[in-house]
């Protein structure tokens, strides 16, 4: 079959490698498209470590060829939960299987879905309803990323949520907030596209970041300050201002990922506030279903987020595209078939 294989660090090429062929309980997806996200440019860069030759891609979409059955037939579009658990460990146990130490993420720890075919395990696909077409069906693996942070805040109508970074990210997360009931859902970034398009999928306020956002939210919500701050940008300076612009017993939602191992943040405020500091990391099986479900029926809208799609054989200059400023782009998604 043909690849975009990673040789080396910022080395990728197509190639025609062997078809892998699905051992027991495992399916052979043929994939039709794919998304890229900024954990593939890590991996691409050697900022994320893997063994090489590696196939990147664990935002899969596709068509059951092979190891198919009566939930899940061949010819069956699917999505592929790229997040791979051992099922025995004390974190599988507790139903925390995102947090297995013995797993893996596809695309990183195994061969992923930048390919014309994918091997999965069968209880990791998920049947696509024909409400959602499969160009944009990748960016539901984003959805439930989301979808398992949220899950942990708890989130209820009337609550005031600020989301921090309005990438790809940050742009569900205010559609899931909404669909929660909060209000209002202020969202912030630097980029004026960015608030417009997170205005159109229904942002009740948005600001620009900076000095002034802070004064803005305690504007927006009668002078309180956030409930919830959702932070998706991953700078530390950012998770200062999530401080201090949570409100009396506020709740901070670490999404982004921070990678500094040093900052200035306002910590006092934290115990004088009485601040929940929750992390989401990757998501759950269960998240699947249920993110699927909000994109059909239209609770969620991923069209508005995907600006770019290419053929497989330019994955390099996608990746460019995703480590680059220029333009008003959001979301790219690959056509591998």
């Amino acid at each position: 079959m043909k690849a975009m294989v990673l040789r080396a660090p910022n080395d990728v090429a197509l190639e025609a490698v062997v078809e892998p062929k699905p051992g027991p309980n495992q399916v052979l997806v043929r994939v039709s498209h794919s998304g890229i996200c900024g954990t593939d440019l890590k991996i691409y860069h050697g900022a994320i470590p893997v063994s090489y030759p590696r196939i990147m891609g664990h935002e899969t979409v596709g068509v059951v060829a092979e190891g198919g059955d009566d939930r899940i037939p061949n010819g069956q579009r699917v999505i592929a939960d790229p997040c791979l658990f051992c099922g025995i460990c004390h974190a599988c146990r507790a139903g925390r299987t995102s947090l297995c130490p013995n797993g893996g993420l596809v695309g990183r720890d195994s061969n992923g879905g930048f390919a014309e075919y994918l091997v999965a395990p069968r209880s990791h696909v998920f049947p696509l309803p024909d409400a959602i077409d499969s160009s944009m069906a990748p960016l539901i693996q984003v959805l439930t990323t989301c979808l398992h942070g949220q899950r942990m805040l708890n989130i209820f109508p009337s609550q005031s949520v600020v989301v921090m970074g309005l990438g790809v990210g940050g742009q569900l997360h205010v559609q899931l907030a909404k669909a929660r009931g909060a209000h209002p859902v202020i969202g912030i970034t630097r980029s004026a596209w960015k608030r417009r398009l997170a205005e159109q999928l229904g942002a009740d306020v948005t600001l620009a970041g900076g000095p002034d956002a802070i004064q803005g939210v305690l504007d927006a919500t009668g002078g309180r300050g956030a409930d919830v701050v959702i932070e998706s940008t991953g700078m530390v300076r950012s998770l200062s201002d999530a401080i201090t612009m949570a409100s009396l017993g506020g709740t901070l939602l670490l999404f982004g990922i921070i990678t500094a191992s040093d900052g200035a943040l306002p910590l006092y405020q934290l115990y004088f506030k009485e601040i929940t500091i929750v992390n989401g990391r990757a998501a759950k099986g269960e998240d699947f279903p249920a993110s699927i479900d909000l994109v059909a029926r239209g609770a969620v809208k991923l069209e508005p987020l995907i600006t770019n799609t290419l053929p497989l054989a330019e994955l390099e200059s996608a990746l460019d595209m995703v480590g680059s400023d220029a333009g008003d782009r959001m979301k790219i998604i690959l056509q591998n078939n």
